[in-house]
């Protein structure tokens, strides 16, 4: 039994029928649990039909070793300011861990009855060049998916069984990616056919002609489970759940209705919005939302905040995000119909400041290298093309330059996490002060030549202003 928790809780386990597969997942973390997986869940309480999930994790055992005694039954937990609200979901029917055994990922995959397969593996999952969208084919999950059936990379699995299905004469799964990436379907669907044909035209002319990628935009916020939040969750319901989940209230969906034969879950009874174009709403939420949360993660970071929630509580960093909002990143947006940006950025620093979320900035700040240009770097460029200057968003850039170093303004160790960390670790160690900034503009995969060429110079001003004047008072000299 866990520290902390009576030895004689009951386990989680499931209180009905489990649903017959219709789905398996990619990459079954916290997000997806907390977020598509209970929309499904829904979906099949208010209009029935086979969408259980089995979920796959591409590396660790330790979601599946939390699941198997439970079923795949967990708990979520929604934290608002006046209190939680813990419910059992149980649309994940099965979880495999796929280092153990990628045949038998596959063989899921391949079966008819599997019409659908979503991801959550985040931006670096998909092994690709962040600036171009490109698979990286010298990475070595790539390299290796190229060369052998059983691969390893998401793209890998998403390939292999498309050509199984493809080879027993039958239909294609579509392919929905849950990830923030700008243009996220046909970003998928780019990467599964340089890949299948790679490994074979003909397979890559069906994918192309009969699979379905649907662009997707995702939100809400789910913070890292702790192991107190197993305590909490054993207070609130009085049983040992060593897998739950805890997010906010608020969730929003919004999906390209574009599937193969139709088949889907009937999303849209249960709050989901299917849509023709997806594009406005997915570059709102990246650049208004992810944008600021990088922003507010990496300044935040550095002046020792530990939380989003923290960052909104202190006055500079409030002004500072509003700032970015009005003066640097709605005014190169195009809402959503029926949008008002200024309202969206008003609901999102409701949800900033919610005191119950404990979103850290370190969490949000792993893999910036795969997170930045999508974030933020777009963002940049299109004020620079419109003739205006965006010192907030440089700034911000300037103190993920300082992060990756791996040594804080007060000259205490930072553990990055970053597919690139030993790189930009080596590149910060070998450039002193600015110079810095040179050697990191100079990553191609992060940073096109043209936006280090027109950027260099904000830039140097942003990391000089904050190694000089620290995080907190860098943000304060920005403001009016």
């Amino acid at each position: 039994m866990e520290a902390g928790l009576p030895d004689n809780l009951p386990r989680l386990a499931p209180s009905r029928p489990r649903p017959r597969t219709g789905i398996v997942h990619l990459g079954l973390g916290a997000f997806f649990r907390a977020h598509g997986a209970v929309y499904i869940a829904e979906a099949m309480e208010r209009a029935g039909g086979d969408w259980g999930i089995i979920g796959v994790s591409l590396k660790s055992p330790a979601t599946r070793d939390a699941l198997a005694p439970q079923e795949g039954a967990y708990t979520a937990v929604e934290l608002a300011p006046e209190g939680t609200r813990p419910r059992v979901i149980e649309a994940v029917t099965e979880v495999l861990v796929a280092p153990e055994d990628p045949e038998a990922v596959l063989a899921r995959m391949a079966d008819p009855a599997v019409r659908i397969v979503t991801l959550t593996v985040t931006e670096k999952g998909y092994c690709h060049h962040p600036a171009t969208g490109a698979p990286d084919t010298d990475h070595p999950d790539i390299a290796h998916d190229l060369a052998h059936d059983l691969p390893k990379s998401a793209p890998g699995y998403l390939v292999r069984a498309l050509q199984r299905r493809r080879a027993a004469g039958g239909r294609p799964f579509t392919v929905l990616t849950c990830d923030n990436l700008p243009g996220n379907g046909a970003l998928v669907k780019g990467i599964a056919l340089d890949l299948a044909r790679r490994i074979d035209p003909d397979l890559a002319d069906w994918i192309a002609a009969e699979g379905r990628f649907p662009a997707t935009m995702v939100d809400r916020i789910v913070p890292a489970t702790k192991a107190d939040d197993i305590e909490t969750v054993a207070g609130l319901t009085g049983r040992d759940d060593r897998a739950p989940v805890m997010h906010e209230p608020f969730r929003q969906w919004v999906i390209e209705d574009s599937f193969v034969d139709d088949a889907r879950p009937a999303l849209e009874k249960v709050g989901a919005e299917l849509v023709q174009d997806v594009t406005a709403f997915e570059h709102m939420k990246l650049r208004m939302l992810n944008g600021t949360h990088s922003s507010l993660a990496y300044l935040g970071y550095l002046a020792g905040h530990e939380t989003i929630a923290a960052c909104a509580a202190d006055p500079v960093f409030a002004a500072y995000v509003k700032h970015l909002w009005a003066e640097e990143i709605i005014p190169v947006l195009t809402p959503p119909e029926n949008t008002d940006l200024a309202d969206y950025a008003r609901a999102l620093f409701r949800r900033y400041e919610n005191p119950a979320i404990r979103h850290r900035t370190w969490q949000i700040a792993m893999d910036g290298s795969q997170k930045l240009p999508q974030r933020i770097l777009g963002t940049l460029a299109e004020n620079r093309k419109a003739g205006r200057e965006a010192p907030g968003l440089c700034l911000a850039v300037a103190a993920w330059m300082h992060y990756v170093g791996g040594i804080g303004l007060d000259g205490q160790p930072i553990d990055v996490r970053d597919p690139l960390a030993d790189r930009l670790r080596g590149l910060c160690d070998g450039a002193a002060g600015t110079a810095r900034v040179e050697a990191l503009l100079g990553v191609e995969s992060i940073f096109p030549r043209d936006f280090a060429r027109d950027h260099a110079a904000p830039l140097r001003d942003a990391y000089a202003r904050l190694t000089s004047l620290g995080a907190r008072e860098a943000v304060r000299a920005l403001l009016p």
